[in-house]
């Protein structure tokens, strides 16, 4: 099951007390109560395991160290250590609390999500002229504290779209070292799949149907996971009655979900041009190239055909 979107409460450290405390050593009375431990600080930071936010399933909660109180002859609080939890790549930081985003784009980059709390003063701190024995001290003070809505927004260079059962999966599989599910029936694919052609992120988005941009089926829940990639790869299946229909569905949704998502760079294909004969195939691609598209035949069986899709996916990685 993959977690795509969670909310956590993120708990700084807070700041250790300072102490009241005085000189041990013979002949000295002065005070030498130390200072507190500042509270560890929480970070995110950016992986590329896309199952990352599943450690947050059932822990609702995270909190860094607190720093630690002073302690006697001048003696510091230790710091209570930093709190760093892994997010994948794409995920978007939604602060509730203060109504700020944070997105995580690279992998390794680190960003500050709640600051630890200051450790306060000893009464060493506090001496002077007039007060030479002085048994002030200071509390420490809270870390921050903040409800963080975790929202996953894959970044891949091409997503593969298309309703459900029309060979995304397969063709994810034979491109990469991928291993989604494989069957012959609707919703095969319950959750995206991830595959990485040389240096190019391809995604494997579950099936889009007509009415997923307003809840129906499975496609509100990832249509989101598309947003960011870069280049479409519309499939149709060549087994289907209506092309023209399946074509249109999917871009209707898309159109329906945000205008800037459908007007990416789209590549349409036929899969499963196996499963019929040569007549019928050019028929339908006839009905696509009506609508000003340029549809090119695939079977995941058919090597040659599978060297078009590369040399595609080649020309985008010298882009890249």
């Amino acid at each position: 099951m993959l977690i795509d979107d969670v909310t956590i409460e993120v708990i700084a450290g807070n700041g250790g007390k300072g102490a009241v405390a005085f000189d041990k050593n013979l002949g000295a009375k002065g005070p030498a109560g130390g200072k507190g431990g500042n509270g560890g600080s929480v970070y995110a930071e950016g992986i590329s395991d896309l199952s990352g936010l599943n450690q947050f399933r059932f822990k609702k909660e995270i909190r860094a160290e607190d720093g630690q109180d002073g302690r006697s002859q001048f003696r510091d609080g230790v710091t209570g250590k930093d709190l760093i939890f892994k997010v994948p790549v794409g995920t978007v930081l939604h602060n509730l609390t203060s109504g700020t985003d944070i997105e995580i784009t690279r992998i390794g980059e680190q960003v500050l999500i709640a600051k630890g709390g200051h450790g306060g003063k000893g009464n060493f701190h506090f001496r002077s002229p007039i007060n030479t024995s002085p048994k002030e001290f200071q509390e420490g003070t809270p870390g921050e504290r903040f409800t963080v809505r975790l929202e996953l927004k894959m970044i891949a260079d091409v997503g593969f779209i298309g309703l459900p059962n029309v060979g995304k999966s397969s063709l994810l599989n034979e491109l990469t070292n991928a291993k989604a599910k494989v069957a012959n029936y609707q919703f095969t694919t319950l959750e995206p799949n991830l595959g990485v052609y040389y240096e190019l992120i391809l995604a494997d988005i579950p099936g889009l149907i007509e009415g997923a941009s307003g809840g129906k089926g499975l496609g509100i829940k990832f249509l989101r996971h598309i947003e960011r990639t870069k280049i479409l790869f519309h499939l149709i299946s060549a087994e289907s009655e209506h092309p023209e229909s399946d074509y249109k569905t999917v871009r209707n949704e898309l159109k329906k979900y945000s205008a800037a998502l459908a007007k990416k760079k789209e590549y349409v294909f036929f899969t499963k041009m196996d499963m019929i004969d040569e007549k019928e195939l050019k028929k339908k691609m006839a009905i696509l190239k009506k609508m000003k598209l340029s549809p090119i035949s695939i079977s995941v069986y058919d090597d040659e055909s599978l060297k078009r899709v590369k040399k595609i996916l080649n020309e985008i990685q010298k882009e890249k």
